[in-house]
This record gives C-alpha cells, sequence and structure tokens, in this order.
C-alpha cells in the first residue's frame, strides 16, 4: 500500500499545517468548520463554484479539493473586463449565502466585525486577491473565515482588494478598475453611495486589527503587522480615504470615462 506524499502549502498568511495529497488539501478542523463546510456546499448547491467539501481525514484534518490554478497576486494585473467578472462572482457568492442557517454550532469569530447594522448573512469574510484561483476554473479557496456579516461590509473590502490596494496607482485609473468590479456585482444606487466610505472605514479597520494583535501577541496577525502588512494598510486605509471623492465619482457618475 503506497503511501501518500504530503506537500506543504505555502503563500497564505495563515497556512500552519495546510497540505496537499495528491487532489486534495488538508487543513486543520476549527470550531466552525462543520458550519464552514455546511455552508460551502449550500452555496455550491445554488450554482457556485466552490472546492468540494471531502470531509474529514484520519487524522481529524478537512479534505477539500485541490482547486489548480494561480492566485490573482501571482497573475499580470485583471482587465476591467475580467474585474467585473470578479464583481459578479461576489454577487454570486451572496445571493446564493442569503438565508443560510447551519445546523451545526457555530462559534463564529469574526476577524473584523460589523461596525454599523446587524448582520444580514454568513460571509466568506476574505473574498480577495489572495484567495481567488485563476485556470481553467475560477474559484474562491479558504473559506475558513466565515462568519456572520452584511453585503456593504463583505464587498467593501473586495472591491478594495481587487481595485484599490495600490496607493501608488493614481486614483483616476483605480476608479475606473472600482467601476468595473461593482458594476460586475449589479450595486444599486443605495450601495453605490454607501461603498465609498465603508471601503475607507474597513481598510483602517484592518489596519487597526493588525496592530492591536502585534501589542496582544496574537498570530499570524502580529508577525504580519510588523513584517510589512501593518505598514501597507495604513498606507491603504489614508489612501482610500483621501480619494474618497474620486471613488464617488467612478460610481455615481454616468459620464465617468470606464
Amino acid at each position: 500500500m503506497s503511501i501518500e506524499h504530503e506537500q506543504p502549502l505555502e503563500g497564505g498568511n495563515a497556512t500552519e499545517g495546510v497540505v496537499r495529497i495528491g487532489e486534495t488539501v488538508r487543513k486543520p478542523w476549527g470550531p466552525t468548520t462543520p458550519a464552514v463546510h455546511e455552508l460551502m456546499r449550500a452555496v455550491a448547491a445554488a450554482g457556485v463554484d466552490v472546492p468540494a467539501v471531502r470531509g474529514r481525514d484520519g487524522q481529524g484534518r478537512q479534505v477539500l479539493e485541490f482547486v489548480p490554478g494561480m492566485p490573482v497576486l501571482q497573475v499580470p494585473p485583471l482587465s476591467p473586463a475580467e474585474l467585473e467578472r470578479v464583481g459578479g462572482m461576489v454577487r454570486s457568492i451572496h445571493d446564493a449565502s442569503e438565508g443560510f442557517a447551519p445546523t451545526a454550532t457555530a462559534p463564529w469569530e469574526p476577524l473584523l466585525p460589523v461596525p454599523e447594522g446587524p448582520p444580514d448573512l454568513i460571509c466568506h469574510g476574505d473574498l480577495a486577491p489572495w484567495n481567488l484561483i485563476l485556470g481553467e476554473r475560477w474559484v474562491f479557496i479558504d473559506w475558513d473565515g466565515a462568519a456572520p456579516s452584511t453585503r456593504l461590509w463583505d464587498l467593501a473590502y473586495s472591491a478594495q482588494a481587487f481595485t484599490l490596494n495600490d496607493a501608488s496607482e493614481e486614483p483616476a485609473a483605480a476608479g475606473r478598475r472600482l467601476a468595473a468590479f461593482v458594476d460586475g456585482y449589479a450595486a444599486d444606487a443605495a450601495l453605490r453611495a454607501r461603498l465609498p466610505r465603508m471601503m475607507a472605514v474597513r481598510a483602517e479597520a484592518m489596519w487597526a486589527m493588525l496592530r492591536d494583535a502585534a501589542r496582544e501577541s496574537r498570530e499570524p496577525w502580529g508577525t504580519m503587522f510588523s513584517s510589512g502588512h501593518g505598514e501597507h494598510w495604513r498606507g491603504i486605509a489614508d489612501h482610500v480615504r483621501r480619494h474618497e471623492a474620486e471613488w464617488v465619482k467612478a460610481l455615481d457618475d454616468p459620464g465617468f470615462p470606464h
């Protein structure tokens, strides 16, 4: 009987204990894993492509489908048409999650709690370039951080991460990319109006979480703060807030050049 080779998977910020075995990924089992697996199955049943859940192995680890491809961070910048596609993917995930309630006990611990209003759906929580795999399929991976949230809070993070994560980019160009993403999401006027401010609030919250983790020695976030992520998110938060008027124009002005 052959012994399957375990290949450690790297590239994320919280990937300790994550390995590939053949066409599967094995990850640590956590308190919310049963509920997260229910969510993934529910989203898949609604027609959204997610990694297939294979159960639990003999070592008590999660067994998930390995999705071949490259994360967005390792490919050339996405075009407006591609960003529109990604925005549509985020919308599909939100729509598929609406009304979902797990039967399993779920001691949710959202990384960044919603700052206003009650949660209205269970969100992935990290629909960002580092979790989108591009290949024959486009698939968001790493659902372990799923927790109660809102469309606005989750969309604010995704839109910022995919289109406003480079403070050196000229704001008008970034605004066009943002508009393409939000067009793909098919956001209504009310959501568009609230999004620019909420993107700044979300980026600020990310920086504050990393800062506090460093002070309290909470890992992996504390090490991330000191290794450059803190400086990055501080700059992004300032950038997103400083150019809020540009993002408002991009999302609201029909004459804005897309």
